[in-house]
């Protein structure tokens, strides 16, 4: 599927406001509600031991599916090992043929999904039910869950009430309680009549056979006693070596799932129902059907980058504060969902469809700070993507942009000074309302800058000079202020003069390499990374302050991590990286010597996604608007992505502008006259937007605002 194809089926999801309409208020409220569950405990201390446990698992997977096997059949359950999603459902098939059974009765489970159990056992002749309350409603509507955890979320009362109407031939309203005690007496029928259930598991402990299910409804205890054969579905990554490594698990997963301390039900089963019934009397022995699933398990606990993803719990945190999965709901996925539905789907089940929907993500982090688990998962789906393009290469336009044009420093700046001459025609007032042929996504629900006359590099020795210098610091400024925000630049060098330190701005300088990295071309990313190494190398300078949190996190963390392996660039790397600060930290640092006015203002405050979440700065430039006699209005969803990504806007322009309306409107409805942020990149999405939309609120880079607020000083 080509970009243009995902983009048509973005418009497509975009359409349906009911959709974003139940994904981004369950998101509101659940960020609001996850964090008051975790009050009191030590969520960063309980998901690195839910990590450690599972990952020491996906190691060891092989000698725990034995472990695991000899336990539950020394209890009388039947264990079949499943090379593949085919065996595991011709076992189940084999199952109900050998009982005679017409009716199979189903809890909720990701992995008989991700086996289409349901379609194979429908062409085996075979009727099978879903009962978890959700899954019943899709299955009734012809749908996919489109959720994990809740898989009828994106469907509304009304829309249910409407498929509950279809099947039971007779006007159903939209009255909750009404619908849940049709659901019951519709099931309670099912689940007396059936012959063979299949229910899932959270865990399945090695040491002592058992398996965990934990749930909110009782169709799952009812769906493994009432039928007189239970089949449970256990993919090898549940696997655990304890009894007690279950306590973690149950202890995050309802939380992160949820926001509840715990389910309604956690259902432990250790081998099959014993003869002899609660009254004293006899009863058939039930048979428990163990189904340990690998279909891509093992291959990816033996790829040394993936095996990561295996510690996943599958509680849909990731999901819930993902601002793509809240707009386009199940399009961001296949079986499993969001950014791990994509990296799952790569070795479970289509790995040609995970190449396509690891597009659809903007590598916010937000998914990465609330996994349950400690994975990185932005760092698994660029990993994807660095492979999709390895395999089938970049379009050509593209590959010639990076290969060509952004590694040559001369020919690349030589084009942006023409492309500043040939936008006249597009300038109107001094902004840009449309743009044409490929480009017209960039202009799409917002207003843009143009590309600066003169970029920075050409002003800033025409700026004031401290009368004497007390040291010098590095101005990296990354191309949005080099070219498009050369005021940005011009206020850094301003306040750096106020505390008495030159400015050097090596002209050797280039893109960071972000805009590469992200788009899968490593190689580039590496190039250029020498290359601004490189240039500030023979600066001099002990401090390199750069106004743009994108390419502070490049300069720090993605440089020694791209050449790690190279000793020589390794090392450079490192030394830059620890020269490297943001323009907030680096004024702050400084707030002794910095003299600015107290007029007290208003100002709400929007974190970009790599200032907070990839460099952990995030207090700092609230202090420092403080410091500036600011009050901050802080906006609902803090830290959420306003959908810039980079050339994400461009390549998914409509589902760019549904993000940023999200936070637009938060931004908006904290009620200040202006908005402060520190990323360039979001100071063109988020002012644009408000412009498009004839809002009044200004928006302002940190830089600019501490640069206006300087008390006079001398200079030369």
């Amino acid at each position: 599927m080509s970009v243009k194809e995902l983009r048509r089926q973005a418009r497509e999801a975009l359409a349906d406001k009911n959709l974003a309409g139940a994904l981004g208020r369950f998101g509101d409220g659940y960020a609001v509600s996850r964090e008051e569950i975790f009050r009191g405990r030590d969520f960063q201390a309980l998901r690195e031991e839910v990590g450690q446990i599972k990952g020491h698992a996906a190691l060891r997977m092989g000698e725990l599916a034995d472990r695991f096997q000899a336990a539950a059949e020394g209890l009388g359950a039947r264990v079949f090992r499943a090379a593949t999603a085919l065996d595991a459902l011709a076992y189940i098939a084999g199952l109900a043929r050998e009982h005679g059974v017409d009716l199979i009765v189903k809890s909720k489970s990701m992995a008989s999904e991700e086996m289409h159990l349901n379609r194979y056992l429908g062409e085996q002749g075979l009727n099978v039910a879903e009962t978890d309350l959700g899954e019943w409603i899709i299955q009734l509507s012809g749908q996919r869950p489109s959720h994990m955890v809740m898989p009828a979320i994106h469907l509304t009362r009304e829309e249910v009430a409407a498929i509950f109407s279809r099947e039971t031939g007779r006007t159903v309203h939209p009255d909750i309680p009404e619908m849940v005690e049709l659901a019951r007496r519709e099931l309670r029928r099912k689940f007396l009549a059936a012959g063979l259930g299949v229910s899932g598991a959270n865990v399945a402990v090695a040491e002592t056979g058992t398996v965990v299910m934990v749930t909110n409804e009782g169709n799952g205890r009812l769906t493994t006693s009432l039928p007189p054969v239970h089949v449970v579905i256990v993919g090898l990554e549940k696997l655990v070596p304890r009894l007690a490594d279950v306590a973690p698990i149950l202890e995050v997963l309802p939380r992160s799932a949820t926001a509840q301390p715990i389910t309604s039900y956690v259902t432990m089963i250790t081998g099959p129902v014993g003869a002899e019934g609660p009254d004293g009397r006899d009863y058939p022995r039930k048979e428990l059907h163990i189904v340990l699933l690998d279909n891509g398990r093992t291959r990816m606990a033996a790829d040394p980058v993936f095996r990561e993803a295996l510690r996943c719990v599958r509680c849909a945190a990731c999901l819930n504060v993902c601002p793509v999965y809240q707009q386009v709901g199940a399009l961001f996925g296949d079986v499993y969902t969001g950014g791990i539905g994509a990296v799952l789907t790569a070795f479970f089940t289509d790995p040609q469809r995970a190449g396509e929907i690891q597009n659809l993500c903007l590598d916010c982090g937000r998914c990465r700070e609330v996994c349950s688990a400690g994975i990185d998962l932005p760092g698994l789906i660029q990993e994807l993507r660095r492979r999709t393009v390895a395999g089938a290469g970049l379009p050509r336009t593209r590959k010639v942009f990076f290969e060509k044009v952004l590694t040559d420093r001369r020919l690349f700046h030589t084009l942006l000074r023409v492309a500043s001459r040939a936008q006249k025609p597009f300038v109107r007032g001094g902004r840009i309302r449309h743009l044409p042929l490929f480009f017209a996504g960039l202009a799409q629900g917002r207003v843009l800058p143009p590309i600066a006359a003169s970029p920075f590099r050409d002003l800033a020795a025409s700026l004031p000079r401290p009368a004497v210098a007390r040291g010098r610091v590095g101005f990296f400024a990354g191309c949005l202020i080099d070219f498009v925000y050369p005021g940005i630049g011009a206020a850094v060098q301003k306040v750096c003069t106020h505390l008495g330190l030159e400015t050097v701005i090596p002209l050797g300088q280039t893109c960071c390499g972000f805009p590469a990295h992200h788009a899968g071309v490593p190689d580039v990313a590496a190039h250029l990374a020498r290359q601004n190494i490189a240039a500030f190398g023979q600066a001099g300078v002990d401090t390199v302050v750069t106004a743009c949190p994108t390419c502070a996190e490049a300069l720090k963390v993605l440089y020694p991590r791209l050449l790690g392996e190279d000793r020589e660039w390794g090392d450079r790397a490192l030394a830059l990286a620890g020269k490297v600060v943001d323009f907030a930290s680096f004024a702050w640092a400084h707030r002794g010597k910095l003299r600015l006015e107290k007029e007290p203002w208003i100002c709400a405050y929007h974190d970009s996604c790599h200032l907070k979440r990839g460099l952990g700065v995030s207090e700092e430039p609230r202090r420092l608007l403080a410091a500036a006699g600011a009050s901050i209005a802080e906006a609902v969803g803090g830290g959420t992505c306003c959908g810039f990504g980079g050339s994400y806007a461009l390549d998914l322009p409509e589902v760019s502008r549904a993000v940023l309306e999200r936070r637009l409107q938060a931004l908006t409805a904290a009620g200040a006259p202006v908005v402060a942020l520190d990323c360039p990149g979001c100071l063109l999405q988020i002012a644009g937007g408000l412009e498009d939309s004839g809002s009044p609120v200004t928006v302002r880079h940190t830089a600019q605002i501490i640069a206006e607020r300087l008390e006079p000083t001398q200079t030369m």
